[in-house]
């Protein structure tokens, strides 16, 4: 299984991350959604048992994937 914190996943911008949650509601909700949408993931693909299905499952990386793209947008404009 793959690592996707943002810290992993943009080392580069860990300090820049960490500034921004606790001073831009913006990126706080960008950051929250990609976290809670991660952890989702995560816990489906560690579970034994499925329980969801693979569309929800696709559909759950596909957020993650353009939450990951507007947090690289934000954090390379910011």
């Amino acid at each position: 299984m793959e690592n996707h914190t943002l810290a992993h996943d943009f080392p580069e911008y860990v300090e820049k991350i960490n500034a921004l949650r606790q001073t831009d509601e913006a990126f706080k909700k960008l950051f929250v959604n990609y976290e809670e949408i991660n952890a989702l993931i995560y816990h489906y693909e560690q579970d034994e048992i499925n329980h969801t299905t693979d569309e929800h499952l696709t559909d759950l990386r596909k957020k993650r994937m353009h939450l990951k793209d507007d947090i690289y947008s934000f954090l390379s404009k910011n």
